[in-house]
């Protein structure tokens, strides 16, 4: 019996190492994000930036107007002018204007909500995805993603980005195909390295809140609770020097 629960043990313990090995194979490609979800100026622009660029095709159907002008401290009036292209009601959803039929003639299949992406793939995948796209005339669209291979949406954001375009390496002898080892501007953008660095940040960043809009306040009601914590450890310790003062 004894042996046969150490069989299992190792096991188990040997499935959970492949796992986390896979994980970290999977991670490790990934670049860092780096966001901060305290860092409203970065939410708000990443706000504008998905709605002028990527709210055309893709909902964010769990939001609401009103939750993000809340949130982000905006007035209803710069997100209606700003933020709302569709005509919808401030205290409605985000729903993409783009009709279903036209999406999947376009695209083969309507674009997917974006509302909980982040809490799916994470802000470094968004972040990682959003730097990878490179032009393949073989693509329906002309366009390719290195991290999503095949995937069938154009770069939305070409025009700060600027075209790149795929350098790939010895072939497979296997399937015969090379994988692409880097990409290199072809085409330079409106924006350079660092400016486009920035701009993936902020929309990634306001996709994480979107993924859980609650994480903000629990991030801001965090701090008092370590004060009032640290307040109550040290009024309990000095109740517990009065009360042994006279102990011997």
């Amino acid at each position: 019996m004894k042996s046969s629960l150490l069989g299992r043990a190792a096991v188990l313990l040997s499935g959970l190492v492949l796992s986390f090995s896979a994980l970290a194979n999977t991670a490790g490609g990934l670049m860092q994000a780096g966001t901060d979800l305290e860092d409203k100026a970065s939410l708000q622009r990443g706000a504008q930036l998905f709605m002028n660029y990527c709210a055309g095709c893709h909902s964010l159907k769990y939001m609401r107007y009103s939750r993000i002008a809340e949130d982000l401290g905006l007035s209803e009036d710069q997100v209606m002018n700003n933020l709302n292209f569709t005509g919808a009601k401030f205290g409605e959803q985000i729903v993409s204007p783009m009709p279903a039929i036209h999406a999947e003639k376009w695209f083969g299949k309507p674009p997917p909500d974006l509302s909980v992406i982040s809490r799916v793939r994470g802000s470094d995948w968004i972040y990682t995805y959003l730097k990878s796209f490179y032009l393949d005339e073989s693509r329906p669209l002309g366009w390719n993603n290195n991290l999503f291979p095949n995937a069938s949406m154009p770069n939305p954001l070409w025009e700060m980005q600027g075209q790149q375009r795929a350098v790939y390496g010895k072939k497979d002898a296997k399937t015969g195909e090379a994988a692409v080892e880097r990409l290199e501007v072809a085409q330079a953008g409106s924006q350079n390295a660092e400016e486009f660095d920035r701009t993936a940040r902020d929309i990634s960043a306001f996709l994480e809140y979107v993924g859980e809009p609650g994480a903000i306040k629990r991030q801001q009601a965090g701090v008092w609770v370590i004060l009032f914590l640290t307040f109550f450890t040290l009024m309990a310790w000095l109740l517990k020097k009065e009360y042994w003062r006279d102990v011997h």
